[in-house]
């Protein structure tokens, strides 16, 4: 028997059917009684989300043919199972109601019985989908937590041998060895296997609830010399165009997080460089798409002429086990961890990010986020 924690909403213009029901359901649920379409949204909107809806199709404002039309079209309540309530007893109606995606259809008078009974086959069938796709995303992640961490031990082992091995070299006396060469691929590797450390170590932050978004005033223009002073260097050992403008509208002090957004935006310009060959080409733009009483959606965009990715890999890339090539993993380094840390950090700064791109022909990488004018 289900506990009195499942909830159950029960809408009918009819006080008597809806006293009737919850005398019937409220001994083994938490029945909320709602006598109109719209109260039974306001409470929806209002995120009391149930286990289940009784919906009774005569309603005088919106029938329920309507209402659960209403109800599929939005994301946050379609998956809300609905069971109609009655006094229509022909066959029209049922296919009607069953195309339009309710579970069941009693008709009145209701036997306490058989409504009983429907409810409990409705929530047995949930609940078994339910583990049915707990089960199936355990072992999808599990193999995924596989593939990640042979990739991560790649990464780690890949950085740590090239220290290794120069230290060993320049402890060779005397011979032709170039010490520079050796210290700047030791410089080199140091740098990449403490890129990687931090984006475990920020991702290990974001697993115990402990990744926090500060507010703080800041310069946009000392964020953005930063930012240019951290992928300089690169660009230039590549002999890059890179070029930026700025939206005359977005104020020179905001309030925000500094240090995670010019992360985000230095973690960009890093993969835009990185797999854009010599003499390629890349722009930084940053557009005000909103201000709202002093609060700023702020659009950035990273565009490249770079090798691109296929559609197939847009949508898996922000994953924080998934990279989308192996092959270009290994040719370009990476573990696949930076898009991910990037994707958490623009959603908790009320923004989103995603892609546009063709093999071969470069790639934009877009997102949002909201500051506040300082």
């Amino acid at each position: 028997m289900y506990s009195d924690r499942t909830k159950i909403i029960l809408v009918d213009d009819n006080m008597a059917t809806l006293t009737q029901c919850k005398n019937f359901l409220k001994d083994y649920y938490m029945v909320h009684t709602i006598q109109s379409v719209t109260t039974l949204f306001e409470h929806l909107e209002s995120n009391n989300i149930p286990d289940l809806i009784l919906l009774d199709i005569a309603m005088p404002e919106m029938d329920g043919f309507d209402t659960i039309k209403k109800l599929k079209t939005d994301i946050r309540f379609e998956n809300i199972p609905v069971i109609f309530l009655t006094a229509k007893n022909d066959l029209e109606s049922e296919r009607k109601g069953f195309n339009l995606g309710a579970v069941d259809y009693v008709t009145k008078p209701i036997s306490p019985v058989l409504l009983q009974m429907r409810i409990q086959n409705q929530l047995k069938t949930r609940d078994h989908m339910r583990q049915l796709v707990v089960k199936e995303i355990a072992e999808k992640s599990h193999q995924i937590r596989m593939n990640f961490f042979m990739r991560m031990s790649h990464e780690m082992l890949t950085p740590m041998n090239a220290i290794m091995g120069m230290t060993e070299i320049l402890k060779i006396p005397g011979g032709s060895i170039d010490k520079k060469e050796c210290l700047d691929e030791i410089e080199s590797a140091s740098r990449q296997l403490l890129v990687f450390i931090n984006n475990l170590l920020d991702i290990s932050g974001q697993n115990e609830n402990s990744f926090i978004i500060k507010n703080l005033p800041f310069s946009f223009n000392a964020m953005l010399e930063y930012i240019l002073s951290r992928t300089n260097r690169e660009v230039s050992d590549k002999q890059q165009k890179f070029s930026y403008d700025t939206d005359p509208l977005l104020p020179m002090s905001l309030i925000g997080d500094e240090k995670r957004l010019a992360q985000v935006i230095i973690h960009l310009l890093s993969n835009a460089i990185k797999f854009t060959p010599e003499k390629g080409e890349i722009h930084l733009s940053f557009r005000v798409i909103e201000n709202n009483n002093g609060i700023i959606t702020l659009q950035i965009a990273i565009t490249d002429t770079g090798i691109g990715i296929s559609k197939t890999h847009q949508t898996e890339i922000f994953d924080i086990f998934h990279q989308a090539d192996m092959s270009v993993a290994r040719k370009y380094s990476g573990a696949g961890l930076g898009l991910a840390m990037s994707k958490f950090i623009i959603e908790l700064m009320g923004g989103d990010i995603w892609v546009e791109s063709e093999p071969d022909k470069g790639s934009k990488f877009i997102f949002t986020c909201k500051l506040q004018n300082g």
